[in-house]
């Protein structure tokens, strides 16, 4: 008989300081994703994670940590690299946007590009880059999706529980405004 391998189910780095965040801390319903900034279908979840916070309101916090994969897409860990150095900087969702918004276009000089249109220290940014200022913090995010069964990008958990279904906007939608009808109740 053949076994089989059971995956994590739930979160194993509890949201915490570390991470980004956008939304209240007490709102009913967290989602976090691990994603890559080159996975095209991370690509095709950023607008619909979008409006999900604007439906969702104060009901939601979104918590986004790096899962790039490296071996199928080169650009995915250096696109990490600076929106870790644009958050050193206040400014980690203007390039975690912009990086979504720019999936073509990943390579050095387009992150350099980047900083300068969110009027970074680009000789700053530029030096982060270089030296792989954050490269460890990636790789802890990076390893925290593996000890929670993360294998793929995007993935997505709901209070701390894997979200197996569908990332089109109604199926997650559904899924986070149950989840939020439960914590209330």
């Amino acid at each position: 008989m053949a076994t089989r391998t059971l995956w994590p189910s739930k979160l194993a780095l509890e949201v915490g300081p570390r991470d980004h965040i956008q939304g209240p801390p007490d709102a009913p319903v967290t989602l976090v994703e691990y994603g890559d900034y080159e996975c095209p279908y991370c690509g095709m979840a950023h607008p619909v994670i979008k409006e999900l916070q604007k439906r969702m309101g104060d009901k939601m916090r979104f918590v986004f940590r790096n899962f790039p994969l490296t071996n199928i897409h080169l650009n995915a860990e250096p696109a990490a690299e600076a929106a870790e150095a644009a958050g050193a900087q206040g400014k980690f969702w203007e390039m975690h946007d912009t990086l979504y918004e720019n999936q073509d276009a990943l390579d050095y000089d387009d992150l350099l590009e980047y900083a300068e249109q969110l009027d970074l220290d680009v000789s700053r940014f530029e030096d982060e880059l270089t030296r792989h200022a954050y490269l460890d913090r990636i790789r802890e995010d990076f390893m925290s999706g593996v000890h929670s069964g993360v294998q793929g990008t995007p993935t997505f958990f709901i209070n701390g529980m894997r979200y197996e279904g569908a990332y089109d906007l109604d199926s997650l939608l559904q899924a986070l405004q149950s989840r939020a009808r439960g914590a209330a109740a």
